[in-house]
């Protein structure tokens, strides 16, 4: 039997395609990704048997997320046979039958093959093959991605309602602009180490906001691939359209996140009933968090919004950012709630009833703020740590993080615009801050120092 395979090339806008050479006439059997086959075959067979065969080979489709290097094999005409494609980590089973078919479980897909008994004609022909409903067999036992009908919830929501200490990631970049994910994976690696229990991936901070969604989606991913198993991956896929946050957050559910956050629609904004519409279509995806940040979206999400799509089992709860009388108020009548103020935490959570914090100081010290979160009263280390949460918030979130992470040394110094670094007073500032704090305290291993304004580089175009 001959067979072959190559890797495919891939463009985060266009489709993906790649030109095959083999020295035997083929069946391109399928590239599966997120449950769906993506292909356009164009077949072009040349007249002499022993010359080798070209094949045209384009996928195209509404990708869910960039595919880095995916394998495609290829198998010989009239082989029955299992067929494995490793895409992005994921492992899919497809199955050759008669010759000409793949299967999947209840979605099944038929290559037909070139109509063509003579294997080698004279002239060289062009076709072009069009997927029809097939006739095959079920594979019962395939491990996929999961669908939006099927059950997602790889989590109990009761599981997320128990976080304490949530860390709103930064995103780091390479000079291109580019995602680091090796800056990104040591990130999530000191997290871990220091006892966060879970991360918001894309959110504000880890500036989703600049992101495709291509970006987004295989950023959580890869989050999910690399540290679900040691943290809960609560992925930012709100939106101020519903069709927009119910297809992020299907597919963000599909690549193996454990809860979403949803924003009140901004902007364009809605109704009160608009509001209630939006949560519970977007609630119906598997748990979810509801973020209330009225500085952000420019309207509150009042009480009894929450109260009416409190009856929701997907409600995680609320990261609230109106203050801790609001906490207070949701604790009381049962909801959960996590403050979204670093500097109100420490009373939010152990004067208000706040289950914990979704933070941005965990970023730079997570060790202090699982203590702040876990270590009961700690007024003089609340105090300690104002200082270096006045500093971050000195110019929107997430500018500050940003400048701080790159002086620390555990990221490049590159902002995508619209961001820029904090004035060099700010930056000398921070240098101090840690030193009062303590280096030990923060991460990364580097002596931290003060950024020159040419030390920075800022990316329009990415």
């Amino acid at each position: 039997m001959d067979f072959a395979s190559c890797s495919l090339r891939h463009s985060v806008t266009g489709p993906i395609s790649t030109t095959i050479t083999t020295t035997a006439p083929i069946t391109i059997v399928a590239i599966i990704i997120c449950h769906r086959t993506y292909f356009n075959y164009n077949y072009d067979h040349c007249s002499n048997h022993n010359r080798r065969h070209h094949h045209s080979v384009n996928f195209s489709g509404d990708l869910p997320f960039p595919v880095s290097n995916p394998a495609i094999w290829l198998v010989r005409e009239d082989t029955s046979l299992s067929v494995e494609v490793f895409v992005f980590g994921w492992l899919f089973q497809m199955t050759t039958v008669e010759g000409y078919g793949a299967c999947l479980r209840e979605q099944a897909l038929q290559f037909p093959r070139p109509n063509c008994k003579d294997r080698c004609p004279r002239q060289c022909t062009k076709r072009t093959v069009r997927w029809r409903s097939p006739r095959a067999a079920i594979l019962p036992d395939l491990h996929l991605p999961m669908r939006s009908l099927e059950v997602k919830n790889r989590t109990s929501t009761d599981d997320i309602k128990s976080l304490r200490l949530i860390t709103a990631c930064k995103t780091p970049y390479l000079p291109d602009g580019r995602f680091d994910l090796e800056a990104y994976d040591a990130l999530l690696n000191r997290q871990i180490e220091n006892g966060v229990e879970g991360v918001i991936v894309g959110g504000t901070t880890g500036e989703g906001q600049l992101m495709s969604w291509h970006e987004h989606i295989m950023l959580i991913g890869h989050t999910v691939n690399c540290f679900g198993g040691s943290i809960k991956v609560i992925g930012n896929t709100g939106s101020n359209s519903t069709r927009e946050a119910i297809h992020a957050s299907e597919q963000g559910f599909a690549v193996g996140m454990h809860a979403a956050l949803h924003i009140n629609p901004y902007y364009g904004k809605t109704s009160t009933e608009g509001m209630i519409s939006h949560f519970n279509c977007v609630l119906s995806m598997g748990p979810s968090i509801i973020y209330n940040v009225p500085s952000r979206t420019g309207q509150d999400i009042p009480p009894h919004i929450i109260q009416a799509v409190s009856q929701s089992d997907n409600l995680a709860g609320v990261k609230e950012c109106v203050g801790n009388d609001r906490v207070e108020q949701y604790t009381n009548q049962g909801i959960v709630v996590w403050s979204g103020n670093d500097d109100q935490c420490h009373d939010a959570r152990w004067n208000h009833g706040a289950t914990g914090v979704i933070s941005v100081t965990s970023n730079l010290v997570p060790g202090l703020m699982r203590e702040l979160m876990f270590g009961g009263k700690n007024p003089s280390l609340n105090a300690k740590l104002l200082s270096l949460m006045d500093w971050l918030f000195f110019e929107p979130n997430p500018i500050g993080l940003n400048t701080a992470l790159a002086q620390l040394g555990v990221v490049r110094p590159v902002f995508r615009l619209p961001y820029v670094p904090l004035p060099k007073a700010k930056r000398e500032e921070f240098v101090k801050l840690v030193k009062q704090i303590g280096r030990e305290n923060f991460i990364g291993e580097r002596d931290v120092q003060v950024l020159d304004d040419d030390d920075f580089i800022l990316v329009s175009r990415y």
